[in-house]
Formats: structure tokens, C-alpha cells, sequence
């Protein structure tokens, strides 16, 4: 008798080596040939190894690429019975299978019925309940089995039941979870690797196989990917136990993670054919389609929702004095944020609330608790498990989601979602039965309904919230840190600073480049599509939409690409100005070929010393800018010359445009700031900014010079190295 523990026994069983079972399912037949054409191993229904060589001789197995999906070979004839041949490739081995071919006539192929049946609905289901309602009726209708069930896997892998279809006398599912030890590990593995899975008869007898050749051992033989292959004993009893004497699954595999199943059960033997298993594939990976394209969708919509969220916060802050107590000041932004039924700011011993919040003194412990996290936001639905401390906090706060602010002080922000009583409808008690008296695991034998409340949990924090509240303390340590070294006149504290905000709009400026450009998409798309139809007022506020959001795509590439500047790393090295400055008066002449433009450049322009593509950049903006503001002078003319100061050596661009107010200079060098109407002059405010970015982390310095309608004169040194001054 086994006297292991229930636990080591399990252990056993999702370990056991199903990849290698020996054996095949006897309603087939199977032959595995080298990379010679030699038979090395069969299936023991056939009479014989030569018997095996001439059913597959013949058949087209020389396109096969190891790791590819099956491939149909269309029907043969084994032995007098027309059989479904299909083939793979693993390594050097090419492993045939051979399955009864069902009478079908011409034209009927499921897979054509699916998509006159399924496709047209399937783009009109709005949520995953409407799609799992047409894959079960599909698949049942597809099938003929008796029960027809829809699973989606929770992130602890319990597979719950969202839809299903069945015949009478069948027991039904619907709403009931299934625990994640019905399906081990490497069980789950195979379901991504097989996406359908057919047991005809779950009281058969397995074919065993059998080798050719003293190197070829058939029970080391790998079947992953062979339809046939046998199934473990304990799954068998699983089905018994459960009154079904045929299944077959239907693999969901999202983002190459198994996300769902569509599983069928039948209380009698029922095979599927090849063809219609090949239906019942493709159906899968419909439904992984337009559940992936559904959950990308409400992803980027919630992103969205959250990042607006998080600039009106930043934007209130930064209109005040930047303290963190601003935070509850407005409290709607921040309780949305992070959908939350209270929230609370705990600096050093200072704590401010809103909402429903613990005490005090819990507020400082959890915030104590949060910085002593390695990652400096930390989420749970569950604090009274994880840390039992906290369990009298549940009722109000069983959900927590901190971030730390400060690597230094106890600055944390926190969030608290109540306790929510969760009732479990499982599909039998989902503790799987230990060793029985035979001395051997049984999977478990009851799978009537079996309640379980759950406490001590809230909803669970999305991605998304957890990815907000890390963008929104990014955007906070830029903010008080800038507060604070305007306060302290800490030279060292800036870098951070600096550091945190480019972070900042690096991420922001990367995550909102796709949703301008499908802006701009869409409103192509349905000028193409509706334009009979919309009238010419409607199509030129469309068009005034396609504008817009070009221009919000030019200006996030041009922050993104303004945040990249702070994050490349400085390559040093000697720069003459004079071949630098003569092609980009090039490149402007060639740009600008309808202006007058009278280009003088100094000669003898200095060596300058810094990362070429980076002073490439300052100097292509001071000469953009110059050729911009002087385009309503019929004789522009830019002057390029050398700067000699006594912190370095530079370059001054000087034209005769427009110019501007001397009382504006310091708005010049700022993030979308601007002195003229973008009507009058295009342009996304960021150049100058980007000028005194990359001069500044050179260690050097810029300035400007201007009178109204007289011209302006920009000019940037940077500091000669000591070896060469």
C-alpha cells in the first residue's frame, strides 16, 4: 500500500510522463519513420513493421518542417478501410497517424459551414459571455456531443464555466468553477502545444507501440504533438468519475497563454472525424482572436482613462505648492485612479485621508510595510493572508495598493478597496481525494455542486491600476523633488529630478502614439467607407478631427524624442563645425528650395567638442528656426559664426525674421512654450527646448537675443577639455 502523503502522491501525478506514455488510443493507428524512410516504431494493431512501410508509402512527407502543425494528407486506404492520414515532423522523425475517415459528401466540410455559420456573429458578440454562448452552440452543433462547456482560467488557474450547451439528462455547469489540480502544469502545457484533443472512448484499452530497432525505445518516444497519443490512467477515471465516456477540448490560447477551453463530453463513445476536427481547431483560434482584439481594445480604452487620470493629478499638483497633502485636496482623480473606496498620503508621521480608510496608526505601518517592499509599488487583494498582521484590516481594507515615493523618507500613497464575500459555485469539492485503499491515487469522484464562501478578499487591482499608480509616483518624484531643490538649492537633487520626468514623458509620449495614429486611421477608414453617406459638413469636421490628431501625433514624437535626448548616452568626441554647419545649409537649401535665402557662414567655425548626432540636432534647430521665422522676408538672410567665451567655444545663428520681446527670452528655452500664434508659424514648441537639453548635458550654456520684427540671434558654447585648451 502507498504510504506517501496525499500531497507527495499528487505531486506524482502531475509529474507523470505524459509526453512519453508508450501507447496510442485504439480507434487509430500510428508509424514513425527516420530520416532514411526506415519504419523505427508502430503502433501494435498493425500485423506488422512492413505492413506499416506500405501504408505511408507513397505519401507526401518530404514538405514536413519540425515543429509545424500536423498536416492533413487526405484520406487513404489502410488495408481495405478508408482512413484520415495526417503527419508531423519531430527532429529526424516523422511521425504518421491514421484515423477512420467518415462518409462526408462533396462540399460538406465542417470548415465551410463554420465560417457561413460562425464568422458574421462572432464580429458582432460585444462581451466574452456572448462569444462563449456561440462556440458552445457551435461546437455542439459541429460535434453532435452531449455537453457543450465554455471555460475561461482565472490568474489562478480555476477554470470557471461561462457558457454552455447541452442535451437532456446531462448535468449542468454553468457559473461552476473547476479547480486549477483538475489540469497539471505539463497537462496545460500540452493543451498549447495540441489545441484539440480528442478521447473517443474513455474505457479503452492502449495500443502499445513497438520498436524496430534496439535505439529506438518506444517508451521514451516523444508524442507531444501526436493526436493519438494515449492519456494518463487518471485522467481516464477523471472522465469516468464524471460520466463521460468521450471528450474532446478545444485549446484558447491567447497571447500564447492558455485562456480558456472549449471542452465537449459525451456518456457514450463518440469519435470526431479529421475533418471536423480541423473545423473545431480553426473555431479556437477565432475565438483567441476576438477575445484577444476585445481585451486589447477595453486594455488600451482603460490606459487611457487611467493616464488622464493621472496628468489631472500631476496637473493640480504642479499648479500648487507640490506638497503631497494636495493630493486628497481633490480627491475624485485619485479615488478613480485607483478605483478605490478610500485613499491616504502618509509623509514621515503625517497622514491625510479620504474616504474609507484603517487608523492612523495602521495607515503608518502599512506605509512602513510598503517601503520595505523591493518594488516601489505593491499591490494585494488580500492583505490578511499575506501578512496576518494586518487581518483585522480586512473589513475595510482587504485590497491595498501602495507605491513609496521616497527611497529615503516614509512617503507612500495608498489605496483601499473593502472586503468583498465571494460565493464559489465549484463543480464538486475541488480537494482532490488522497490515496485510496488500493493503495493508489484517484482523481476526485464527486462533482456536484459545492459552495465556497471566500472572505478576506477585495476585487483584484488590473494591470493597468498597477501600471498607472507606478506612472503617477514617476510623475511625483519629478514634481516634489523639483519643489524641493527650488527650496534646498540642491544641485545634486536635480539629476533625479530630471531623471523621474523623462521617465515620465518618455512613457506617456510612448504609450500615446498608437491611439493617435488609430485616430487619424479610423477617420481614413470612414472617410473611405461612409463618404456617400456622411454629408460635407460632417466630412469637414472629420477632416478638421484628422488634423488634429496629426498634429497631437507630431507632438508626442516630438516629446518622446525630446525625453530620448535626456536618456542617450554621451559619445565625446572632436566635431569640426565647418563640415557640419556646410551640410546642414545643404540640407536646408535643398528642403526650402522656393526661398531666397542668403546663407553666411564664417569661415574658421571652431572645433567643437561633444556627441556629433547630438550637436547635429542643436545645430539643424537653431538654422530650422531661423529659416522659419524669416519666411515672410522676401531677402532672408541667416548668419552662421563662431562663439569664443571664456566657459568655451560655440556657434551663434543670427537671421533677420521676426524676432521677438527680450521680456519673453526665459519662455523661449521651455517645453511647449511658444511666442508666436501656431496659425502663423507651424512647429511643436519643443526645439528650443530640446537646443538647451542637449547643451546642458554637455556642460554647457545657450542663450538668445531679439527685437520685434528685427531679427533674433541664438547662440551655445560648450567647455573646451582640459587637454586640448
Amino acid at each position: 500500500m502507498d504510504t506517501r502523503s496525499p500531497e507527495a502522491a499528487l505531486a506524482d501525478c502531475a509529474s507523470e510522463p505524459i509526453r512519453v506514455p508508450g501507447a496510442i488510443q485504439p480507434h487509430g493507428r500510428l508509424v514513425a519513420i527516420d530520416a532514411a524512410g526506415a519504419v523505427v516504431v508502430h503502433s501494435a494493431n498493425w500485423p506488422d513493421a512492413p505492413a506499416a512501410a506500405r501504408a505511408i508509402a507513397g505519401l507526401p512527407l518530404d514538405g514536413l518542417v519540425d515543429g509545424d502543425a500536423a498536416m492533413v494528407l487526405g484520406a487513404v486506404d489502410v488495408d481495405g478501410v478508408r482512413m484520415d492520414a495526417s503527419a508531423h515532423r519531430l527532429g529526424t522523425c516523422t511521425i504518421v497517424e491514421f484515423e477512420p475517415a467518415a462518409a462526408r459528401p462533396p462540399g460538406e466540410l465542417p470548415i465551410y459551414a463554420l465560417a457561413r455559420h460562425l464568422l458574421p456573429q462572432l464580429q458582432a458578440a460585444d462581451d466574452v459571455v456572448a462569444i462563449g454562448r456561440l462556440a458552445v452552440d457551435e461546437m455542439k452543433r459541429l460535434t453532435g456531443f452531449g455537453r457543450c462547456l465554455f471555460y475561461r482560467f482565472d490568474d489562478d488557474g480555476h477554470g470557471e464555466v461561462l457558457a454552455e450547451a447541452l442535451d437532456a439528462g446531462y448535468d449542468a455547469y454553468a457559473g461552476h468553477r473547476f479547480p486549477a489540480s483538475d489540469i497539471p502544469a505539463q497537462a496545460r502545457a500540452l493543451y498549447c502545444i495540441n489545441q484539440v484533443r480528442l478521447i473517443a472512448d474513455a474505457a479503452y484499452v492502449p495500443v502499445p507501440l513497438v520498436g524496430t530497432r534496439a535505439d529506438w525505445d518506444p517508451a521514451g518516444f516523444d508524442m507531444t504533438r501526436a493526436g493519438l497519443r494515449s492519456v494518463s490512467p487518471v485522467h481516464l477515471e477523471y472522465m469516468r468519475n464524471m460520466g463521460t465516456f468521450a471528450s474532446m477540448s478545444v485549446s484558447i490560447v491567447v497571447r500564447g497563454r492558455l485562456w480558456g477551453l472549449v471542452s465537449c463530453h459525451d456518456h457514450a463513445p463518440r469519435h470526431v472525424d479529421s475533418p471536423t476536427r480541423i473545423a473545431c481547431e480553426h473555431l479556437g483560434r477565432l475565438l483567441a482572436m476576438r477575445i484577444e482584439a476585445r481585451e486589447e481594445h477595453a486594455e488600451v480604452e482603460a490606459r487611457l482613462e487611467l493616464r488622464r487620470l493621472t496628468l489631472e493629478i500631476v496637473s493640480h499638483l504642479a499648479d500648487s505648492d507640490a506638497t503631497l497633502q494636495r493630493l486628497v485636496a481633490e480627491p475624485l482623480p485619485l479615488l478613480r485612479l485607483g478605483r478605490a473606496a478610500g485613499a491616504a498620503v502618509v509623509r514621515n508621521d503625517d497622514c491625510w485621508s479620504v474616504g474609507e480608510v484603517p487608523g492612523d496608526d495602521d495607515l503608518r505601518a502599512l506605509a512602513d510595510w510598503a517601503c520595505a517592499q523591493p518594488q516601489p509599488v505593491v499591490s494585494t487583494d488580500r492583505i490578511g493572508e499575506r501578512v496576518p498582521a494586518f487581518a483585522h484590516l480586512v473589513p475595510v481594507a482587504a485590497g491595498v495598493l501602495a507605491l513609496s515615493i521616497s527611497q529615503v523618507n516614509r512617503h507612500v500613497i495608498l489605496w483601499f478597496r473593502p472586503e468583498i464575500l465571494q460565493t464559489v459555485q465549484w463543480a464538486g469539492d475541488p480537494r482532490k481525494d488522497g490515496p485510496a485503499d488500493d493503495g493508489r491515487i484517484h482523481p476526485r469522484r464527486s462533482f456536484a455542486s459545492w459552495r465556497e464562501v471566500i472572505r478576506g478578499r477585495s476585487l483584484p487591482w488590473a494591470r493597468s491600476e498597477v501600471v498607472a499608480a507606478g506612472d503617477l509616483r514617476q510623475a511625483l518624484i519629478g514634481i516634489v523633488l523639483r519643489r524641493a531643490e527650488e527650496m534646498s538649492e540642491v544641485a545634486s537633487e536635480l539629476g533625479k529630478l530630471n531623471k523621474e520626468l523623462e521617465a515620465f514623458s518618455y512613457t506617456v509620449s510612448h504609450d500615446l502614439r498608437a491611439p493617435m495614429r488609430h485616430i487619424a486611421g479610423y477617420v481614413d477608414l470612414v472617410l473611405e467607407t461612409e463618404a456617400t453617406a456622411l454629408g460635407e459638413r460632417s466630412q469637414r469636421y472629420l477632416r478638421h478631427v484628422k488634423e488634429a490628431s496629426a498634429f497631437a501625433g507630431q507632438l508626442v514624437d516630438a516629446l518622446l524624442e525630446f525625453s530620448r535626448m535626456g536618456r542617450t548616452a554621451l559619445k565625446r568626441r572632436p566635431v569640426d563645425a565647418n563640415l557640419m554647419v556646410a551640410d546642414l545649409v545643404r540640407e536646408a537649401s535643398r528642403t526650402h528650395p522656393d526661398r531666397r535665402i542668403a546663407w553666411d557662414v564664417a569661415p574658421g567655425l571652431p572645433v567643437l567638442h561633444g556627441d556629433p548626432f547630438l550637436l547635429q540636432i542643436v545645430t539643424r534647430n537653431l538654422l530650422d528656426n531661423a529659416v522659419k521665422y524669416t519666411r515672410d522676408r522676401e531677402n532672408a538672410v541667416i548668419c552662421i559664426t563662431g562663439a569664443q567665451r571664456d566657459d568655451g567655444v560655440g556657434l551663434v545663428v543670427e537671421d533677420n525674421g521676426v524676432g521677438f520681446e527680450m521680456a519673453y527670452v526665459n519662455k523661449l528655452f521651455g517645453v511647449f512654450q511658444r511666442l508666436h500664434q501656431s496659425e502663423e508659424f507651424e512647429g511643436t514648441g519643443i526645439g528650443l527646448a530640446s537646443v538647451k537639453r542637449i547643451v546642458e548635458r554637455h556642460g554647457g550654456q545657450v542663450w538668445a537675443e531679439g527685437e520685434l520684427n528685427h531679427g533674433a540671434r541664438f547662440g551655445f558654447v560648450l567647455p573646451v577639455p582640459t587637454e586640448v585648451s
